[in-house]
């Protein structure tokens, strides 16, 4: 039983993080219209800033300056976020397609740096000995996971929260108009490429606290924590949530990571382990058939987002 609830307790962490990511990409796509496909760009920023600032001296890299975690956890969204405005700044007068192609270029180029960047990043090696939070509790796995839990709920809380805040606030109507019909939004003086960059900044610099609170969960980051494959699954479950609404973000974070272990378990439990390596496809078939049918029943997702009525 304190198995069963110290791996609940692991299992949310992990997909709460997901929703923190899920939850910047919803600011960017659901509520603005920006089309990102780096997703794990800016998320890896975000955890290689943190990573660099808050572990031990290191003689085989630069950096290792053993910063207190909240400082580390701020670096990473101010990088991630000033990654995010330069790319904005650059890019977002591009049509949608291209959009997605500059982005997840810029996502290609983040990880082949986190790569072969050896005297910064670890390179292929990563980077280990990332400080946890309570990690004197180790011994004992329930609580140091429950401890864990609390602290990622609570970010993910406040994020949520300060969201939620935006997209009802006058800046959140612009984001929304602008989505909906940009020429009506622009002739009311209001400025799209202002408006567009502060949302993929802020966007990116949410991904980038995601990353951060991840490598310090997991304790050790490397460049193939990073691939397109984080991208395909923060899509996924935003559309399977609901464009548009954080609940869903939320929600879909939760029901595709748990669809995503289940159906890892299901291979590693009936399949041989000499297949296994070529089984573990069946984790993207699952995830590209539960999408299939979201999409078929429910073309909004499961939580559409709520427009106010007028009056």
């Amino acid at each position: 039983m304190m198995e069963l609830l110290s791996y609940a307790a692991f299992f949310l962490t992990t997909a709460l993080v997901f929703a923190l990511i899920t939850l910047g990409l919803n600011l960017q796509w659901g509520l603005t219209g920006l089309f990102n496909v780096g997703v794990a760009g800016f998320v890896a920023v975000g955890a290689y800033v943190s990573a660099i600032l808050t572990t031990p001296d290191d003689a085989a890299r630069i950096g290792g300056f053993a910063l207190p975690l909240p400082l580390g956890w701020l670096a990473a969204m101010l990088a991630a976020g000033l990654v995010a405005a330069i790319v904005g700044v650059a890019t977002l007068r591009l049509k949608s397609d291209y959009l997605a192609i500059t982005t997840f270029g810029v996502a290609v180029v983040v990880q082949l740096v986190a790569l072969n960047a050896q005297g910064l990043t670890g390179g292929p090696f990563g980077i280990g000995f990332i400080p946890r939070p309570f990690a004197t509790l180790a011994e004992t796995p329930l609580i140091f996971n429950l401890a864990n839990l609390a602290v990622v709920a609570l970010v993910t809380l406040l994020v949520y929260l300060a969201l939620e805040h935006l997209a009802k606030s006058p800046w959140g109507r612009v984001l929304k108009a602008l989505r909906e019909d940009e020429r009506a939004a622009i002739s009311l003086g209001k400025s799209a490429r202002f408006y567009r960059v502060q949302a993929f900044a802020l966007g990116g610099a949410v991904m980038g606290l995601a990353g951060a609170v991840q490598a310090h969960f997991i304790g050790f980051i490397a460049p193939e924590n990073y691939l397109p494959t984080l991208t395909f699954q923060v899509w996924t479950m935003l559309i399977v949530g609901g464009s548009g609404s954080n609940r869903g973000a939320v929600l879909g974070s939760i029901l595709v990571w748990a669809i995503w272990v289940g159906s890892g378990t299901f291979v590693a439990a009936f399949v041989p382990t000499d297949q296994q390596a070529r089984a573990a496809a069946l984790q993207i078939v699952a995830i590209g058939v539960m999408l299939c049918l979201i999409l078929l029943l429910r073309p909004s997702g499961l939580l559409r987002a709520r427009v106010p009525r007028e009056g």
